[in-house]
Order: C-alpha cells, then structure tokens, then sequence
C-alpha cells in the first residue's frame, strides 16, 4: 500500500467504528520521506512524501476504509530526561546538547534527548538532575531551523533580539 500524505488525526474521531492497525515508527523516522514498513497487522506499507516534509506525529492518521484505520505511533527509546532547576541550568544544559547537534524534545518542564552515555556522565559530573527513562520522544524543539511562511526568524533570533532590546 502506497501512503503520500497525512488525512488527519486519530484525535479528530470521536469514536471511530474501524479497527486501528499502528504503525509503529522511532522517532528518528517520523521525518523520513520515503521508507517501507509494516503496521502492527503485517499490513505493508510505503511511505512516499514528495511534495512536503511528512513530520509525522503520534496518532496521525494515514489510511482509512470502511474497516480499519492506519495510525502512526512512535515508539518509546532510551532518553535522557534532565530538569532544569533555573533559567541558566535551563541555557546551560540547551547549549551543550546543542553543540553536540542532538535532537532536543520537551515535555511536562523537562528536557529529553535520545541516550548517550558521554551526555549522561557530563551532566551527572556538573551536578544536573538527569535520569536515564524509556519514552516517546513526541515534542521536538526546532530551534534552529527557520520556519516556512510569514517568518523565518528562529528561535535563537527571536530570544536574542529580545534580550537586545532591554539594553
């Protein structure tokens, strides 16, 4: 079966009459624009997104019939979660991941990256509270990448302008 664009979410159905057949993806899949794979029924399935960067997220859906409906579903990984206790722990902890040019995800106040054991021992040595946990890596912080449409400023931008501006 041959997927080229998202139809929806599993959110927008109330109460859906289909059975549900995941698609299991790892969150460094979810912006692949072209992979093969098979859903939790041993349906295959080709995800082929040309025109647009797919991005896909938990309960996205991707196929729908009379009896069932595809869903993305990302699966837990190893993370690291860190929690920050001030603003500056909060940059501190942001610049180094940064610089190591790792993906950065956060949820209910804490900062989540996928496992590295180096990340670990450093921010364990500084004193941070870090935990090693399985999750879904489902929010990621796009801080760097210019945006398409009205504006292109990044994050990085704005917050610097902001604090310029107080000068």
């Amino acid at each position: 079966m041959l997927i080229q664009k998202k139809i929806g979410s599993l959110q927008e159905r109330l109460n859906p009459t289909q059975t549900i057949d995941w698609l299991a993806l790892h969150w460094y899949e979810t912006n692949k624009r072209i992979q093969r794979k098979q859903t939790q029924s041993g349906r295959e399935v080709a995800l082929k997104f040309l025109q647009e960067n797919p991005t896909l997220t938990q309960g996205d859906l991707l196929y729908e019939d009379d009896e069932t409906l595809i869903v993305v579903s990302i699966l837990p990984c190893e993370c690291l979660v860190i929690v920050a206790n001030s603003l500056f722990e909060m940059a501190s902890i942001s610049y180094e991941i940064g610089n190591k040019h790792l993906p950065l995800f956060f949820e209910d106040d804490a900062l989540l990256v996928p496992f590295e054991k180096p990340l670990f021992d450093l921010f364990l040595a500084q004193g941070y509270s870090v935990k090693k946990e399985q999750r879904q890596l489902l929010n990621p912080l796009k801080t760097t990448v210019a945006a398409h449409g009205k504006s292109s400023e990044s994050l990085f931008s704005k917050i610097l302008k902001r604090t310029t501006a107080d000068d």
